[in-house]
């Protein structure tokens, strides 16, 4: 988290942040302004409570009839104050709003800016990694230099079956975008040990990833 009580301008590589009195947990990156840390809510902003997920097959059966649902990796709690929630893409897309008051699940677009700004899919992804909590696969592997204080972290996922995987390896966040192609997919940006890539894609909305809020247009 990241807490400035002045304006401060940083440039390196070409990047520069004007962050006016910026509050606890949020990092400007080009013109947008992002939560600096997971999505960790257990209600939904009108106040409902989402899902809490536990057994396998429970997660399945609300996989299979498009039901919000939320879990730790590992069904860990301890875990979770490291990496946060993990969320199917029901929960992200439900009427009752999964985001706080002023924020929201980025749509398709607005990662679109946030990949452009930090130059491309192409290695630019260690701009966006943590810089800790990356398995090493050899040279040039694991975690990134976070030069944008975006802090994406490796929380893995949870399969439409219960199954967890990935941790320390993959970052997924949602996006609230579905697929023009599958409307049983979502878009997605992911980040991975192996490279400094941004991978986006789309994937099921049954898998549980993390989320990323950006905060309302004023």
């Amino acid at each position: 988290m990241r807490t400035y009580l002045f304006f401060f301008i940083f440039v390196a590589s070409g990047f520069a942040f004007l962050i006016p009195g910026n509050a606890p947990g949020t990092v400007k990156i080009g013109k947008q302004e992002w939560m600096s840390n997971n999505l960790d809510v257990t209600h939904f902003r009108n106040g409902d409570p989402i899902p809490h997920i536990t057994n396998d097959s429970a997660w399945q059966k609300a996989s299979d009839e498009g039901k919000p649902a939320w879990c730790y990796y590992g069904n860990s709690d301890s875990l979770g104050k490291i990496y946060g929630k993990l969320y199917n893409w029901y929960a992200v897309n439900d009427p009752r709003g999964l985001a706080p008051k002023g924020w929201h699940v980025p749509s398709d677009a607005e990662y679109q800016e946030l990949i452009g700004f930090v130059g491309g899919t192409k290695d630019n992804g260690i701009k966006l990694k943590s810089t800790w909590g990356w398995k090493e696969e050899g040279h040039g592997t694991g975690s990134g230099t976070d030069i944008t204080g975006f802090t994406g972290l490796p929380a893995g996922q949870r399969t439409p079956y219960g199954w967890f995987a990935d941790l320390g390896e993959f970052g997924f966040w949602w996006s609230s975008t579905v697929s023009t192609e599958n409307p049983e997919s979502a878009y997605n940006l992911g980040l991975l040990n192996r490279n400094g890539n941004i991978i986006y894609e789309c994937s099921g909305k049954f898998c549980a990833y993390s989320v990323r809020c950006v905060k309302d247009a004023k």
